[in-house]
């Protein structure tokens, strides 16, 4: 059986090579980031995923800030090169998406809804990952690539601070994106034996 959004999906891969040519204007790109999220489901509609979209030189600074943060924890000269290298490869795509969950409306759910509050913060994570992938796959029908990274907590003050962040948006993690240049190979699967279990048919 054919299913197009399953095609959608075989298509879709963390993609490292990355590069600014791309046919779409930033307006385009924020718009359809935005519509992604906003129509991503979260538990009691709490919609708790917040996103900071950014382009050309405020795409820069975030992998400038990352890079900065890290040769900060770092002493080994030739791990240094090679995260650089790493760094450089999401600083040449087209912009980046940061990916944070408002605490404060797991607060204000775990308040409403005490018989639930346990459950809040495991539910925005799974809002936050719905909405993840609706971008990501949202990109892929655009014919750009995109990875998912998380180089937070370690980057969280520094970015804040560049992008007035408010205090109660947990940076959970960043999606660099653009054209891609060498496609990355499919990564294999498990066993399905080993992760489901199916009955009735």
């Amino acid at each position: 059986m054919t299913n197009p959004f399953i095609e959608l999906q075989s298509k879709r891969h963390s993609e490292y090579d990355l590069n600014d040519q791309v046919s779409q204007s930033p307006t385009q790109l924020a718009d359809l980031i935005k519509t992604a999220i906003k129509q991503s489901p979260t538990a009691f509609n709490n919609q708790s995923t917040r996103a900071v979209i950014t382009f050309g030189k405020d795409s820069d600074a975030v992998w400038e800030i990352t890079l900065a943060e890290l040769k900060k924890v770092m002493s080994d000269d030739a791990a240094i090169e090679q995260t650089a290298a790493k760094i450089d490869a999401f600083k040449a795509g087209f912009g980046t998406v940061l990916f944070y969950t408002d605490t404060d409306v797991v607060k204000e759910m775990q308040a409403q809804f005490p018989s639930y509050a346990d459950n809040f913060p495991d539910w925005a994570e799974q809002g936050l990952g719905g909405a993840q992938q609706a971008v990501w796959e949202a990109l892929t029908t655009e014919g750009l690539g995109a990875s998912l990274q998380h180089y937070n907590p370690l980057i969280d003050q520094q970015i804040a601070e560049r992008f007035d962040i408010p205090d109660s948006w947990q940076l959970r993690a960043e999606m660099p994106f653009g054209n891609v240049g060498q496609k990355a190979a499919a990564k294999d699967s498990i066993d399905d034996d080993l992760r489901f279990k199916t009955f009735g048919i």
